[in-house]
């Protein structure tokens, strides 16, 4: 790309981009700062430690950006000019407001007369609303976790809607679960942050305690592989969570905030299981009460057993002992929270999370109490495996999402770069909430790091779920690429992610060996011909050179378009994870095409390319753990979590006849999801576009996500034109969603030919199940025949919502 242009093209951007919070025309603005003063900000003299605490981080934060530093002063009454912020039953506020009292974290921001009154219904609500004025100020969630440094300002303003703002979540809990930590967080606690702990210690917590609150999330389950110490076995981390008002859960591992791969010692115990061993196995659980009582109204307890560490329970003979037995320990652990938490049982938050096997036990009778919160996991590749029905949504305690945006397992971990397509995200768990998944979202982010973007997105739609529309998910992303860089390059930037995201659904990085695990496979050569090598090498060229020019560009006006301040930032959240996807594909399409090459000269080329993208790759991770920041980031950065093959250098030479076979391919049809030339909708149900899912960026799905089933079957029909007759296969591409009953159905129609019906769910971890999560597909095929040239048409017919049609090929 010709710089010149580029910045042209980003200056034109300026005038007609808008920023997140700068779309109300009758906006009216409150001067935090100028170049002789700043507002002061007045408080409660009672006011609780958390808001003090979050007080003080908006004048810290004010000072980073104007040199200008806010008092802060007790007061008993509204009576100078400033910033009056409390919560609602403050002596500060007099007139106590009728839409925050009694709410859940709700929170108002007004300009009355000459002041700005923040109020809070509840203390976490008060501080949510001090960081939504951080981030209208410029500040990033991420100012400490990516070094997204504040830009200075002479004047500083804060814009809002002339009515003010008021906002409550959609969601009651949510939050993060740190997992699969030993590649990452834990080693960079152990010996970069906390060497005086040594492990993932109460500093640590602390840091992302104040993360967790600036993105207006309120649960931890905290981390729990057997690299890191039990969060409760380490003094001061419990206190932490206390300080920064933190909800603390547990995986669907870890019932009654056990830590078991820590905390349970079979020398000492016995074996975990409960048919031989319930007195040590109750008093185990029983401690953890006691010691969590004096803070019991910041825990949600997981209930149910499981084995030690993500298997099955111990002890049962087949599926009808496994359910008799979790219900009887669902019973005694009620009893035990209810003796030792003295209130009833449905005022103690408690979950349920029905993962992998235990799922099979729910299906097949298990009862679990109507005042439990029901957390449906996905399938840990994105797809949400089953949600409440309409009389599961009837239950007293609710439902929620327990999400993976990072994970280690069968068929293939994705443990290394963030790269879960945001329109995936946005619709799987809009579908949840349609569905009553309300109470509780949980997202398993690994090692926090890279995954910065897609877990903002996931907490921000957990926040307030009408955020994000279905047209509006690209637009979600420039804004954020705004606020972390620039309004000048927001929009290329936003098409670089977009295309980044697109290529890894087709294929994630850390799948391109074509290599899985458990148990590990070595690497083997592609299904890509040689046209999609070279097409995808490419694209990722592309997207090289867009990172590089972008962070270089600078304009006569506004100077270097990614500031100076942020450059650490954008290596760790723009170079490192898109160059590191690119270096990957290089490595492995390089190698491919070596192996279809019978040129010599060709073939040595081609393998030192892939050498030399796999020594990029060390380059760039060495630079990240490093140089980046001063070295703060050291030994965060693995290129290699558990030592998987496909993170290897690639040391033999490959040939294959097969694959030199694929490269002579006849000409393919490509029909994207949107472009269909007639629908039929029943009842309230519309066939709408999902901007940025799918391969094809624009898959469609049945509007509202609401479940139903349809006697009368909607449909879509496409168009395309063959130039001779012949035999011909249509696949047809549909993201690999689930339904409750696995029972998803299409029919397909070819021209007027008699329709044919395909199901297209796959049960859990079988073989097809595999191939489709590592490709993001679901293909239905259809051998036919053609007697004529010209147009023809397909028309595909659903049983029912949730089922997503990304693209169509004839071939």
């Amino acid at each position: 790309m010709n710089k010149n242009i580029l910045v042209s093209s980003l200056l034109l951007l300026i005038f007609l981009s808008n920023n997140i919070y700068s779309q109300d025309k009758n906006a009216v603005n409150f001067s935090i700062a100028d170049s002789n003063q700043s507002a002061t900000i007045y408080i409660d003299k009672n006011t609780d430690p958390l808001i003090v605490w979050a007080v003080n981080e908006l004048a810290d934060d004010v000072k980073e950006i104007t040199g200008k530093r806010p008092e802060i002063i007790p007061i008993k009454t509204i009576s100078k000019k400033g910033i009056y912020i409390g919560q609602v039953s403050s002596g500060l506020f007099k007139s106590k407001s009728k839409d925050l009292s009694s709410q859940w974290e709700k929170f108002s921001i007004k300009k009355e007369k000459e002041n700005l009154v923040v109020t809070g219904s509840d203390i976490r609500g008060t501080v949510y609303a001090i960081f939504e004025i951080t981030e209208r100020l410029g500040i990033s969630p991420w100012k400490w976790w990516a070094d997204v440094h504040p830009i200075k300002k002479e004047k500083l303003a804060l814009e809002l809607p002339q009515k003010g703002i008021i906002s409550s979540p959609s969601v009651q809990y949510r939050g993060i679960f740190l997992n699969d930590e030993d590649w990452g967080l834990e080693p960079w606690a152990e010996k970069t942050f906390e060497p005086e702990v040594g492990n993932m210690g109460p500093k640590t917590y602390e840091k992302i305690f104040q993360l967790l609150l600036r993105l207006k999330a309120n649960t931890i389950w905290p981390a729990m592989h057997p690299s890191t110490k039990g969060f409760f076995t380490l003094p001061g981390n419990k206190e932490m969570a206390q300080k920064y008002h933190m909800v603390i859960g547990s995986s669907h591992a870890e019932p009654m905030l056990r830590n078991n791969v820590d905390e349970w010692k079979p020398k000492i115990h016995g074996d975990y299981n409960y048919f031989t061993n319930k007195t040590q196995v109750d008093k185990y659980w029983q401690d953890r009460l006691d010691e969590v009582k004096a803070f019991q109204n910041e825990t949600i307890m997981t209930l149910g057993m499981r084995g030690v560490h993500d298997s099955k329970m111990e002890g049962a003979k087949d599926l009808k002992e496994s359910i008799e037995m979790v219900e009887k320990i669902i019973v005694n652990q009620r009893e035990m929270l209810s003796n030792t938490f003295k209130k009833p049982l449905k005022d103690i938050p408690q979950a349920f999370v029905p993962y992998k096997e235990v799922l099979e036990l729910y299906d097949n009778g298990l009862k679990v109490p109507d005042d439990i919160t029901l957390v449906w996991p996905d399938d840990n590749y994105g797809y949400i495996r089953r949600l409440s029905n309409e009389e599961e949504q009837k239950r007293a305690g609710g439902s929620g999402v327990y999400y993976h945006i990072s994970y280690w397992g069968r068929p293939h971990d994705y443990l290394w770069l963030s790269t879960t397509q945001p329109g995936l995200i946005w619709y799987e768990m809009t579908k949840a909430y349609e569905n009553g998944a309300q109470k509780m979202w949980i997202v398993n982010v690994g090692d926090i790091k890279p995954g910065e973007y897609d877990t903002e997105l996931f907490l921000d739609l957990a926040w307030d779920i009408n955020s994000i529309k279905s047209d509006g998910i690209n637009q979600y992303l420039k804004d954020w690429l705004s606020r972390e860089f620039s309004p000048q390059i927001a929009a290329d930037l936003g098409s670089v992610f977009e295309e980044h995201y697109r290529l890894a659904f087709l294929r994630k990085p850390e799948y391109m060996g074509w290599s899985q695990t458990e148990p590990t496979t070595q690497i083997k050569l592609s299904d890509f011909t040689e046209e999609e090598c070279l097409e995808r090498i490419k694209a990722y060229d592309n997207l090289i050179n867009m990172v590089y020019e972008l962070q270089t560009a600078v304009s006569v006006d506004f100077g270097r378009l990614v500031p100076d301040e942020r450059d650490d930032a954008y290596f760790q959240l723009v170079t490192y994870p898109i160059q590191g996807a690119a270096y990957m594909n290089h490595k492995f399409l390089y190698w491919n095409l070596a192996a279809m090459t019978t040129d010599l000269k060709q073939k040595e080329n081609y393998l030192n390319l892939s050498a030399k993208a796999y020594e990029k790759i060390k380059e760039l991770t060495h630079f990240y753990n490093t140089k980046m920041s001063n070295g703060k980031w050291n030994h965060m950065m693995s290129m290699k979590p558990r030592n998987l093959p496909v993170f290897d250098s690639i040391k033999a030479p490959a040939t294959s006849e097969e694959v030199t076979a694929k490269s002579n391919t006849k000409s393919v049809i490509t029909i994207n999801a949107n472009n269909f030339v007639a629908n039929k909708t029943v009842k309230n149900y519309k066939w709408k576009t999902i901007n940025g899912l799918g391969y094809s960026n624009n898959s469609i799905t049945l509007f509202p996500f609401k479940h139903s089933y349809f006697d009368e079957k909607p449909s879509i029909a496409y168009e395309f034109e063959v130039e001779k007759a012949g035999d011909y296969e249509i696949e047809i591409h549909l993201l690999p969603t689930h339904a409750n009953n696995f029972d998803h159905q299409i029919e397909v129609q070819i021209d007027g030919n008699k329709a044919q019906s395909f199901s297209i769910n796959t049960k859990d971890r079988d073989k097809t199940w595999k191939e489709n999560v590592l490709r993001n597909s679901a293909i239905v095929k259809l051998p036919f025949s053609i007697e004529n040239k010209g147009k023809h048409t397909i028309t595909i017919a659903v049983n029912q919502t949730g089922i997503v049609l990304d693209y169509i090929t004839v071939k």
